[in-house]
């Protein structure tokens, strides 16, 4: 593993989100006071969506010093998000980049456990997507890993 800090990183900050849980609300605040800071935070808006990750993603996740992931009810109803969670995991081991989980209205456990409301809709979407168990295990072992990382939880705000 590299250190983060020997390396150089092009975007300060990557989030991570279901879109249409936060971006009205949520992360147009963020984006606001990461602008106000000079931080360089990736903006996804001219990215097609689909099930795999697109090749910009992909470079823009390793591209990133660090990885806030936004956790909501519906993060997991979303093929792209668990996909977009594997690649940050992956970053997180191999070159080093920082990764901070936000639980934005969703107990930090039931996303660690994948139990409640996130575990039910995490549920539909392996089935929606016909994932294989080693293809379901990867994701609830990146849900698990970034879960069981130190971050913020917004009913503490």
């Amino acid at each position: 593993m590299s250190s983060s800090s020997s390396r150089n990183w092009a975007i300060d900050v990557f989030p991570s989100f279901r879109g249409e849980d936060i971006r009205k609300q949520f992360l147009s605040h963020f984006r606001d006071e990461m602008d106000r800071k000079s931080i360089t935070a990736f903006v996804d808006n001219e990215i097609d969506k689909g099930q795999s990750l697109s090749p910009v993603l992909i470079q823009a996740i390793k591209d990133s010093r660090i990885a806030i992931v936004i956790f909501t009810k519906n993060y997991a109803s979303s093929a792209w998000c668990l996909n977009e969670l594997l690649e940050i995991v992956k970053c997180k081991q191999e070159l080093g980049q920082i990764v901070i989980p936000v639980f934005y209205c969703v107990d930090p456990s039931e996303v660690r456990k994948q139990e409640g409301d996130f575990g039910e809709i995490f549920k539909k979407t392996c089935q929606d997507y016909k994932k294989t168990k080693d293809e379901i295990q990867l994701w609830r072992d990146a849900l698990t890993s970034v879960a069981n990382l130190t971050g913020f939880d917004s009913k503490n705000w």
